[in-house]
């Protein structure tokens, strides 16, 4: 499973973002995760995904040690980025994220700005 990516590309209907928490639990399953690297993924996911504005695509790659999320695009049409922004009782997304992710980037891709998040775990080799 090293190196494997799943893409999703979703409406922007909150409704269809659960399909993508669906998907990252079922990786962590498979991959043998703790509970605490599952939640910290989803409350990324979350986090993120809360900002989306549109038709979104998650893509999630799984590494040996790492598994890292790209979400996007961001900044074209409606939907803006801006990690800056306050969440929560003063609080910066970009803190939130920083909290629960190894690192946060926000690179150019496709389409516009794209969240890329990387979370350190050790990845259990699925059975053959």
């Amino acid at each position: 499973m090293s190196g494997d990516r799943i893409t999703l590309t979703m409406p922007g209907e909150r409704d269809f973002f659960r399909v993508a928490h669906l998907v990252v639990g079922g990786l962590a399953v498979r991959l043998d995760l703790t509970f605490e690297n599952l939640e910290d993924l989803q409350i990324a996911l979350a986090t993120v995904l809360g900002e989306s504005a549109g038709e979104v695509t998650v893509s999630v790659r799984v590494q040996p040690d790492q598994i890292e999320a790209s979400i996007g695009p961001f900044g074209s049409g409606d939907q803006e980025l801006d990690l800056d922004r306050e969440v929560e009782e003063g609080v910066p997304l970009r803190r939130v994220l920083e909290t629960v992710c190894d690192s946060v980037d926000v690179v150019d891709g496709e389409g516009g700005r794209w969240v890329v998040l990387r979370k350190s775990v050790h990845v259990k080799k699925p059975a053959s």
